[in-house]
């Protein structure tokens, strides 16, 4: 009688250990934080962002500035050189 139970409580047990099947994560949008449209800025001075508006999060990177490497597909980075010049606008 025993047996008989845990026989029928066996099956249950075991569909707890079946993985579901993984769905992948969609591929980041390549250009989420509108970085293609501000190439433009890349050789100006940094002293024309002071009056800019942006729909994003914007991170400003100076030389030897410390810089999280944490990826966010939506957050605009724009690096700035010793000069103060834009060198580059990217995503991420």
């Amino acid at each position: 009688m025993r047996y008989a139970a845990l026989l029928m409580i066996l099956p249950l047990g075991l569909m707890a250990c079946v993985p579901e099947p993984v769905t992948p994560a969609p591929p980041p949008i390549e250009d989420a934080c509108g970085a293609s449209a501000l190439q433009g800025l890349v050789g100006q001075s940094a002293k024309k962002l002071e009056v800019m508006r942006f729909a994003t999060t914007v991170r400003i990177i100076r030389p030897g500035m410390a810089v999280m490497m944490n990826y966010v597909p939506e957050r605009l980075n724009i690096d700035i050189n010793a000069a103060e010049v834009i060198t580059r606008v990217s995503c991420g």
